[in-house]
């Protein structure tokens, strides 16, 4: 981004392109450079972008570089300059002291070479599958965790309701993020397999479900975040967007409470100008039903018979290699968690094992 791009970003959630339309913009899309890189960069007008190999993968023609104010950059993303935010720890405190945008001419898509890049489709060739399958309308559903039979209850019962809603094809697409997670998350690889495992256990339609990687970041930026969520789904063909409690938001890094309003994410979508175009749907709460042995929408009426199985317990079982209820998640998919958290168990030394890429 060029200043004045990032700069709206901050300050106004959207960019004014030429022809004098709007359109939302909520996270900026930077790159840091150090005083080092800068100096070397000197008087030319453009430079190269690599990959970890250093193969040119884009050009930076008409550059201009500008002042990366980062306590601005993170005040006005998060709401807080509190110590200890997982991203900004990971990729901003630590970042040159420059930014540096122009015209960005891709020469070569980037390829990760991780046996996952065929599941990294381009907003292009999203919607050139979504033509292919004859999709009359598309709901997406964004996760950073394994896929559990809550999940698919919540993704099918959509599919229900855009078939009653008079859509004769609607198509998933299951768009798991793959940039930066927390430590404490599932990796992407493990995740990419046990999201195989669901459709291959028949939990999710392969017919009717595109499995992609969004490959954005995790900034858990609560409702500024999730605006830039959903309009790059708008992007990739999507008309509808499941959203659910607390989207993109995490507890306080200091004190101990959650950093947004658990409702504030999905009434922002509501009104974020931009946004029209997409149909947020918000989801019903699912858990456990003991009477029924699977996962089933809360009723507040019986919440006796309900049991919530947070994300730390679900850990917990699979560490221990203990089973969850009947029915809270497909056999193949559960197996997949558990041999994940088997490749971090401490070896013999005593030293914790570092992750097995899947």
């Amino acid at each position: 981004m060029r200043e004045s791009e990032f700069l709206q970003t901050l300050h106004f959630n959207s960019l004014r392109l030429e022809d004098g339309s709007v359109v939302n913009m909520s996270v900026p899309i930077v790159l840091a450079i150090d005083d080092e890189q800068k100096a070397g960069i000197g008087g030319s007008t453009a430079v190269a972008l690599v990959d970890s190999g250093d193969n040119p993968v884009a050009i930076l023609s008409n550059i201009e570089i500008y002042k990366h104010n980062k306590e601005e950059r993170i005040a006005r993303t998060w709401g807080t300059t509190a110590p200890g935010l997982p991203y900004v720890e990971q990729a901003i405190a630590k970042a040159g002291n420059w930014l540096i945008g122009g015209d960005l001419e891709v020469i070569e898509p980037i390829k990760y070479h991780d046996g996952l890049d065929r599941f990294r489709l381009s907003p292009a060739e999203l919607r050139e599958e979504f033509t292919r399958r004859n999709a009359d309308a598309v709901f997406a559903f964004q996760l950073r965790n394994p896929v559990h039979n809550g999940h698919a209850l919540l993704m099918t019962d959509t599919r229900r309701r855009l078939l009653e809603m008079g859509y004769k094809n609607p198509v998933l697409l299951l768009h798991p993020l793959g940039g930066y997670t927390k430590a404490d998350d599932v990796p992407l690889s493990w995740r990419m397999k046990q999201h195989e495992k669901v459709l291959e256990d028949g939990v999710l339609d392969p017919e009717t479900t595109v499995v992609s990687i969004f490959p954005s970041p995790m900034h858990y930026a609560g409702p500024t975040e999730v605006q830039w969520h959903a309009k790059a789904r708008i992007n990739a063909g999507a008309n509808f967007y499941i959203v659910g409690r607390d989207p993109a938001g995490m507890g306080h890094p200091v004190e101990k409470r959650d950093l947004y309003d658990a409702d504030h994410g999905k009434k922002v979508l509501s009104m974020a100008p931009g946004l029209e175009r997409l149909n947020i749907l918000p989801f019903k709460v699912a858990a456990y039903d003991k009477s029924q042995g699977k996962m089933a929408f809360f009723d507040p009426s019986r919440a006796q018979d309900f049991l919530f199985i947070s994300g730390t317990k679900m850990r917990t079982l699979a560490r221990n290699k203990e089973n969850p209820p009947d029915g809270f998640m497909c056999p193949g998919g559960w197996e997949v968690l558990v041999e994940y958290y088997d490749s971090l168990a401490p070896s013999e030394s005593g030293k914790a094992a570092a992750p097995v890429p899947a």
